[in-house]
């Protein structure tokens, strides 16, 4: 009996081990802080290329960020209150670029069922900044 008990508790150690370690969760303003920590903003252009937005991230609430690497683009749409990240965005475009005029509609992920729209805004290039060495 004794053994079985030892044997509970070493278990219970173990597996509240990695709840103890694991780091607190992100809002979404701090997830954006983050991902753009060592870049610094472009001017705002009104439309961005297809190929730039392969990689999507909607911070709920917050903000859509596209693309990867040197350059992200962030969009903050006008009804940014809408976004939902556990929502799916379906966008129709025209064209080969998505552009501030364009109307992301929100699907829910369970249902399918439209649950809305945002009103893209402008999109903000932010690139890595280079840190250049100093001369002695």
């Amino acid at each position: 009996m004794r053994t079985i008990a030892i044997a509970l508790v070493a278990a219970a150690a173990l597996l509240s081990g990695p709840a103890l370690q694991a780091k607190p969760r992100l809002n979404p303003e701090q997830q954006l802080a983050k991902l753009l920590e060592g870049r610094e903003a472009g001017k705002p252009v009104h439309c961005i290329s297809q190929h730039d937005t392969r990689d999507m991230r909607v911070l709920d609430g917050t903000a859509i960020v596209y693309g990867w690497g040197n350059t992200i683009w962030v969009n903050v749409p006008r009804n940014v209150e809408d976004l939902d990240d556990d929502d799916i965005m379906v966008t129709r475009t025209s064209g080969s670029q998505l552009c501030s005029l364009d109307i992301v509609h929100t699907v829910d992920r369970m249902s399918h069922m439209t649950t809305g729209f945002v009103n893209l805004g402008e999109f903000v290039p932010y690139r890595r900044v280079t840190k250049v060495a100093k001369a002695d």
